[in-house]
């Protein structure tokens, strides 16, 4: 029943940026973590990174140096600035939602694809 909502996805050339959105529902109440995942083609899906509100951000090392995960509690609304893409950054990018309780909720996915 919970509905999240991206954005942002698109075609962008190598070393370009792109800002992912998700927003979730304003009066969802008891998040605990906020995050991205990819599934480049024909693998599986990866952590990109995550946020949490009592231990901050986490990145996979592969995006650590370009990508910046942030959140805005009041929107319920988690972001991710990619900057300086590469083409093995193409991916469908999902946004997930872990609350204290319940089921956790993905995003519909976005895709990314970075040109060379």
């Amino acid at each position: 029943q919970v509905q999240l909502v991206e954005s942002g996805g698109g075609l962008v050339q190598t070393g370009g940026s792109l800002r992912l959105s998700c927003a979730a529902p304003g009066s969802l109440s008891g998040i605990r973590t906020m995050g991205w995942y990819r599934q480049p083609p024909g693998q599986q899906r990866e952590l990109v990174a995550v946020i949490t509100s009592v231990l901050g951000a986490t990145y996979a090392d592969s995006v650590k140096d370009r990508f910046t995960i942030s959140r805005d509690n009041s929107k319920n609304t988690v972001y991710l600035q990619m900057n300086s893409l590469k083409p093995e950054d193409t991916a469908v990018y999902y946004c997930k939602l872990s609350r204290n309780w319940g089921p956790d909720y993905w995003g519909q996915g976005t895709q990314v694809t970075v040109s060379s």
